[in-house]
């Protein structure tokens, strides 16, 4: 099966093009520009796309491929940046642009027969530019325009490379999705072939070959990535898979007890639960850092694993659910962007470790995961709970994890919970958690001064955890939730909402 190869020059869009790739039925990777010619080839790909980026091309430290783009053999697309780079690279000029162009444009057909084939005369795309084309390569005619832009849309067809100057990937560009089923079906007579039932098949094979008959751990944290892998992973290897579901004192009220009994009755899972509360909370005590606390709490997780494995004969092999924005968010490995933050299943592990890793979920998406599970037989209420952080509560912490302050968050928490569920919103939010400061304010409480704690509430509405916006809840509720923290919550007199999208925040604070 065919797959698309994109290139990623820094766009903040890029995630997005991987994800409406797939929705289209082809699955897609995302690679550095860097990425050597033999590299790309060598994953046979039916088409290519050249991402957006923040720099210009005549930069002196632009990002910029290695090799000629013809070389690649397939079609490929450029996009924003990608077109300039294009551009430029096969003899074309781009310079600065006199009037520079952010947010709504109209495009204007001026030949339909190609990649805008279908496309509505003066449809709406979404701009984002400095720079413009001011000369075309040769062998390319210009197809799409804006009031702004006369060359919004390029195309050769005989080499089958096409650049377009806006954003297809995005939902502002209202025809988006019809231009990239141009580029994947017509133009690079792709077939819709990649779906969860192939996922599932490719993924099990993989396993059997790579895995044979050793045995496997998979580390369980409760949440939804790391039981979907379990499943998938005991699809491959059936009973040579054992689960470790350690409590690290950080987990939700109840969950450890409440779910170590899911994963048996529930799943069917083979599953060792370990209490490790004061070994983690001794680790973790006097540490501020939050990339100390992720990469502390990831060693402890794999001591662990160790143990369990010798418990069972040697498992050899250790399964963890990491996922394609942990992956993202962990390692500058897809283009020129930077590490925001170590998972603990990613940047969190050792330098050497015991175990070859299994990680069948790293290509996939928080929602990709969602379908997942429910092919693999996981009923609605689990597959769509919120996600928790694999370090836990520690990273809702601001500051020093101690048991008092664990106890202030657990139930801090508790309380956003039930009264987002009560007002019917749960499914309506990607995450709703608390945080807990490491600030004290004075406040007055029975006609006393009081100098306590200040919590903060974190809704925020998400489809792939890579971007988010902030939930403009009802006041009401607001209301609710710090009437209830600051009567119900032995220590805290504060209450306060963060407003912050991601980006320029994260969704977690640490």
């Amino acid at each position: 099966m065919k797959k698309v190869v994109i290139l990623d020059f820094g766009s903040q869009y890029t995630q997005l093009i991987a994800r409406k790739i797939r929705e289209l039925g082809v699955f897609s990777e995302i690679y550095p520009f860097f990425a050597e010619l033999s590299e790309i080839k060598k994953e046979d790909p039916g088409a290519v796309i050249l991402s957006g980026g923040p720099q210009s091309v005549y930069d002196r430290n632009a990002p910029k491929s290695s090799f000629d783009i013809k070389e690649l053999g397939v079609p490929v697309l450029g996009i924003c940046y990608g077109l300039q780079f294009m551009s430029d690279s096969l003899g074309g000029r781009v310079v600065s642009s006199p009037k520079r162009e952010y947010g709504f444009a109209s495009l204007e057909i001026k030949n339909g027969d190609g990649l805008l084939e279908g496309i509505d005369n003066q449809s709406q795309v979404w701009m984002s530019h400095g720079d413009q084309v001011l000369k075309i390569p040769p062998g390319f005619t210009v197809t799409g325009v804006t009031e702004n832009c006369d060359k919004a849309v390029i195309e050769n067809t005989k080499d089958k490379l096409f650049g377009v100057q806006f954003h297809p990937e995005v939902i502002h560009t209202h025809q988006g999705q019809k231009i990239l089923s141009n580029f994947l079906f017509k133009i690079s007579e792709m077939k819709p072939k990649w779906n969860m039932g192939f996922f599932i098949d490719k993924k099990v094979q993989d396993m059997r070959e790579s895995i044979g008959n050793q045995k496997v751990i998979c580390g369980l944290s409760g949440g939804v990535d790391s039981l979907v892998t379990s499943l998938l992973v005991k699809k491959a290897v059936g009973k040579n898979l054992t689960c470790v579901f350690v409590n690290n004192g950080l987990l939700r009220k109840g969950q450890y007890k409440n779910l170590s009994h899911k994963f048996r009755k529930e799943f069917k899972l083979e599953v060792a639960a370990v209490d490790a509360t004061d070994i983690f909370l001794e680790k973790l005590k006097g540490v501020i850092p939050p990339e100390e606390k992720r990469k502390i709490i990831g060693r402890e997780f794999i001591k662990i694993f160790e143990e369990e494995a010798e418990k069972i004969g040697g498992a050899k092999f250790l399964a963890q659910g990491t996922i394609y924005p942990d992956v993202i968010e962990s390692n500058p490995v897809t283009g020129p962007s930077s590490s925001i933050k170590s998972h603990h299943n990613v940047g969190g592990l050792p330098e050497k470790l015991s175990f070859k890793l299994v990680e069948p979920l790293k290509e996939l998406f928080k929602d990709e995961v969602r379908k997942l599970g429910i092919k693999l037989g996981v009923k609605g209420d689990f597959i769509y709970q919120h996600p928790f952080p694999g370090p836990g509560l520690a990273v809702r912490i601001v500051g020093e994890v101690t048991k008092d302050r664990l106890k202030t968050i657990r139930d801090a928490d508790a309380v956003v919970i039930d009264e987002v569920r009560k007002a019917g919103l749960y499914n309506d939010l990607w995450q709703a958690f608390a945080v807990l400061l490491p600030v004290k304010s004075v406040g007055v409480m029975g006609d006393k001064r009081t100098y306590q704690w200040v919590v903060v509430v974190r809704l925020v509405q998400s489809v792939d955890g890579m971007t988010a916006g902030w939930f403009q809840a009802d006041p009401s509720l607001l209301s609710r939730i710090s009437t209830r923290i600051v009567n119900e919550v032995e220590g805290v007199n504060r209450v306060v909402y963060d407003i912050t999208s991601k980006p320029p925040g994260t969704i977690e604070w640490e």
